[in-house]
């Protein structure tokens, strides 16, 4: 019991959490005693603090493999916020000049760094290996660990050279995690990286909160779109194409229909792409029109609605995709634009790639089609892609469920399909099924002598769009599955044996059709969990935030973040002392903007008789309180950050976590006298005079804009400067 204690107090210390979530606190243990782990959780689900936290609390420099520079950046922004040092966390990669590499390696040496980011490609070179030789590896961690496997949305070549690079640097425990791997990515990842032995941690890929929905693409796409975007004023939305030419074209159609949407894509300006994804962030545009080059490194949690304008390549792209919508638990709609000659172009693009390319590519087609053509639950599809079983018959939260189609008798087909994979010794995929059953003489049934078998022609009374419904759904009833290592093939299941043994009903529902640009109707959308007991309320104080947020010149989120909207529309504080109590408020934060939102809840409770929960309210507060205090008084006293952070057993980056914490609830301090110990005064101006400028504190932006001459901890430690004496 005690051990759990002592890691919810450095969770509470380091990160600010009361409690784990889900699997966290299991693989966190597993990586502290030293073993292999490999982490499988979706979006949102915490993924990065099972290596941070270890990391923290371990002897030595953990370092994480990492695919994308933003996003690197972005984690050590995360950490050195968590911190009081800057050394805390680094990153080596292609954007650092000499100097900030030989700035990282000396923080690394004197033992003040415990995570180092670095790209695989970085990790290869020469003296990148040579220096790690000398560093104490605490382990390694891969992040974006799908990127190893061809069969991964995001294959990477370089990923493939990890274990061998590892093993010439030191052996030591690794830990993998992806949001996103079907059972053959995962079985592809552990034994690229060695690690079969490892411990799996699989959380459910389930996002009950988000709807899922596949609409015609018709010839009026466009108005499709502006007409279903019109629909969610206020609310923050993404629409995905595949092309950059479409990004601009469809984002000026946004905004000539009077909707504040801007372009992101990777062919863009840096400065600009940077520039639009902070507004988008700090609301001053409501939706973004990307490739799928956006959203690696952002977390915001209250994206409403992602719109693929065009079917993804894979089902693994798409869930990462529209994990991005609805994070914090609120709605999410999720709407595909389909139609079959999408499909096609999209296999087209892939000629002239090898032949294994080709054949890994069409069957990642052939996947997403099935999702996309499918009649039975959305998310019932999508969990059995990622190797889940989704047991309810309807989830409620997709267009199928929502509007479902009758269901037709279907055992004696199943059994015609199952006798012939059976005949065919798992040998074949699923076309070369249905030519069989449908009596065509196509070369490969002619090479192999198909046409003398028994069954060929015996299914011509359906056609093959009825026989690809049969074999889908019995793939997810368990009676076939696809033998993926082996492009497809498909093979009877133990279950399937057992079936034709003793056939009973069977009952599927025809596939939608997609072929022709006729308007599908429309199913009703039913919204995600809704987090304030009051909407009203909500909606009220975010138009006030909002108004302040202009007069003030500061975002939104620098005056209170939603949680704490969420937090005040449920227990309405009417005080500056109640308000004190909404998580995320502190006392300097609750004088300096509260007086507004206290009035304005007091008014909303007397004119709609309200009878306030009083006995909500005193939670979160009185833990937090010691370190906190600890920590102004020592600034107070001038200690140095890096002395705090030891005294109280805390990585700098944690540090920085809970002085930022501090500062952004309202309180004032002055670490001057750190600043001017660790950094050129000209430089501190230079980072203050970019947070001056920027309409946004996201560390992502800083650090695109400053990390090639700044570390990310230097720009923590002025940013806490710029919040503490701009917006306390």
């Amino acid at each position: 019991m005690a051990k759990k204690d002592f890691l919810t107090e450095e969770l509470k210390k380091h990160f600010g959490f009361d409690t784990f979530k889900g699997n966290q606190e299991a693989v966190i243990r597993n990586v502290l005693a030293g073993k292999d782990t490999f982490v499988l959780m979706p979006t949102g689900g915490g993924k990065s603090l099972c290596y941070q936290l270890p990391a923290l609390l371990v002897e030595g420099t953990a370092v994480v493999i990492s695919p994308l520079i933003a996003l690197m950046k972005n984690q050590v922004d995360a950490m050195r916020s968590f911190s009081e040092s800057n050394g805390v966390a680094h990153f080596i990669n292609s954007s650092l000049n000499k100097t900030a590499i030989d700035q990282v390696k000396e923080d690394i040496l004197s033992g003040k760094t415990k995570l180092l980011y670095v790209a695989p490609e970085s990790l290869t070179k020469e003296d990148n290996v040579e220096f790690l030789r000398q560093v104490n590896v605490s382990f390694y961690a891969v992040d974006e660990a799908h990127c190893i496997s061809e069969w991964g949305h995001d294959f990477r070549p370089e990923y493939r050279r990890i274990r061998p690079i590892i093993n010439e640097i030191s052996r030591k425990p690794v830990i993998a995690l992806t949001a996103t791997a079907t059972p053959k990515v995962q079985h592809d990842i552990q034994k690229n990286l060695g690690m079969m032995d490892a411990a799996v941690f699989k959380s459910s890929f389930n996002r009950s909160n988000l709807y899922y929905e596949v609409r015609q693409k018709t010839v009026d796409v466009d108005k499709d779109i502006v007409k279903f975007i019109k629909s969610q004023v206020g609310k923050a939305g993404i629409v995905y194409c595949l092309s950059r030419k479409k990004v601009e074209d469809f984002s000026e159609i946004l905004k000539t229909n009077g909707i504040n949407a801007l372009p992101y894509h990777a062919g863009m300006d840096s400065q600009a792409r940077t520039g639009n994804q902070d507004a988008f962030l700090m609301e001053k545009a409501d939706v973004i029109v990307a490739t799928i080059a956006f959203g690696m490194g952002i977390d915001k949690p209250d994206v409403r609605y992602v719109i693929h304008y065009d079917i993804p390549k894979s089902l693994e792209g798409y869930y990462q995709e529209t994990g991005r919508s609805g994070r914090d638990g609120g709605e999410g709609k999720c709407i595909v634009f389909y139609i079959n000659k999408d499909l096609q172009k999209l296999e087209k693009f892939m000629q002239g790639k090898p032949i294994s390319e080709q054949e890994i590519g069409k069957q990642l087609l052939e996947e997403t089609k099935a999702y996309a053509e499918t009649s039975v639950c959305r998310r019932k599809v999508l969990l059995h892609y990622f190797g889940e079983e989704y047991t309810e018959d309807n989830c409620g939260n997709c267009d199928n469920c929502l509007n479902p189609k009758k269901q037709v008798e279907a055992k004696d087909l199943l059994v015609t399909v199952l006798e012939t994979v059976s005949i065919l010794k798992d040998k074949f995929k699923a076309d070369h099924v249905i030519s069989i059953l449908l009596g065509k003489e196509t070369s490969e049934i002619i090479s192999y002598e198909h046409q003398e078998l028994e069954m060929f022609g015996t299914g011509t009374d359906e056609d093959e769009k009825t026989w690809n419904t049969v074999i889908r759904q019995a793939m997810i009833a368990g009676y076939l599955d696809k033998d993926i290592e082996n492009y497809g093939l498909l093979k009877l299941t133990p279950a399937g044996r057992k079936y034709l043994e003793k056939p009973v009903s069977f009952k599927i529902t025809k596939d939608n059709e997609f072929d022709d640009d006729e308007n599908v109707d429309e199913t009703p959308v039913r919204g995600g969990a809704s987090c304030a007991v009051d909407p009203v309320l909500y909606s009220i104080m975010k138009d006030l935030r909002k108004k302040l947020s202009k007069k003030l010149d500061v975002p939104p989120y620098v005056i209170f973040q939603d949680p704490s909207l969420e937090a005040m529309a449920t227990t309405y504080p009417i005080t500056i002392e109640e308000l004190q109590n909404i998580p995320g408020v502190g006392a300097g934060k609750a004088k300096r903007y509260g007086q507004d939102f206290v009035e304005l809840i007091k008014r909303h409770v007397i004119e709609n008789e309200i009878e306030r929960p009083e006995d909500l309210r005193v939670r979160t507060v009185a833990n937090k309180s010691k370190l906190k205090v600890f920590i102004v008084q020592s600034i107070d006293r001038k200690v140095a950050l890096d002395d705090i952070a030891l005294t109280k057993g805390l990585e700098f980056s944690e540090l920085l976590d809970e002085i930022e914490a501090i500062v952004y609830s309202g309180t004032k301090i002055n670490i001057d006298y750190f600043l001017s110990e660790v950094m050129d005064e000209e430089h501190i101006e230079d980072i203050y005079l970019y947070f001056k400028e920027s309409e946004t504190d996201g560390m992502k932006e800083a650090i695109d804009e400053l990390g090639n001459t700044y570390t990310e901890e230097e720009i923590r430690l002025v940013r806490i400067k710029f919040i503490s004496e701009m917006a306390n």
